[in-house]
């Protein structure tokens, strides 16, 4: 696979910025019902060093699948433990979709503002770097929103999936967890991983930038 230079320095932030503010969101979202770990370990932070896992970044530059160090949840802490689970492992995808869609917006807003001064040299040499990134951050988070909801624990759709389930299943459905690194890499090397999800990345990033 061929990476460019330019590619990799607009990629790299796009891509740490969505990681961080994906953990960021698990992380604040159970602040906010209560468990204070991730604030405890330092994690309560947008500083994307706090979360960057160098196998996962790597991953993303290789395959354009890959993740963040997981935030620490201790659901001891929730009034309800299931159900505010649930919405802890809902807020980083949904904030990785708001992303998209704000940076989506200001990608149009760029082009709408190129036609109105077509002959600056100057503003055509900020806004269309800027207006790459906003493309790419698109798609980026839109690569995180969808793997992420993949029901496979300890992905967010698998925890998602584990705080729909009645108990006893649920407690079965999460023992996938020893086995999630291994179904990733089957589904990922043998090509279902792309084909079930690409399609849709593709489909959403047409649709927010068309």
């Amino acid at each position: 696979m061929n990476i460019s230079i330019a590619d990799l320095i607009i990629q790299i932030p796009v891509l740490l910025l969505a990681l961080t503010a994906h953990e960021f969101a698990h992380g604040y979202v159970a602040y906010r019902l209560g468990d204070p770990t991730a604030k405890q370990q330092g994690r309560l932070t947008m500083n994307p060093l706090k979360h960057l896992d160098p196998l996962g970044t790597l991953a993303f530059i290789l395959v354009k699948f890959g993740w963040a160090k997981p935030v620490p949840v201790n659901p001891v802490y929730f009034k309800n433990p299931k159900q505010d689970m649930l919405k802890v492992a809902l807020a980083g995808p949904a904030t990785n979709l708001v992303l998209a869609v704000v940076c989506a917006i200001l990608a149009k807003a760029i082009v709408v503002i190129a036609t109105l001064f077509p002959q600056s040299q100057l503003l055509a040499s900020i806004l269309i770097p800027l207006q790459t990134c906003f493309v790419y951050s698109v798609w980026i988070n839109l690569i995180l929103c969808i793997f992420n909801f993949l029901p496979i624990p300890p992905l967010d759709g698998g925890r998602i999936m584990t705080g729909l389930l009645p108990d006893h299943l649920a407690i079965k459905y999460v023992q996938l967890e020893r086995y999630s690194f291994i179904i990733i890499l089957l589904l990922l090397f043998t090509g279902i991983l792309p084909k079930l999800i690409m399609p849709i990345i593709n489909s959403a990033t047409h649709f927010l930038l068309t």
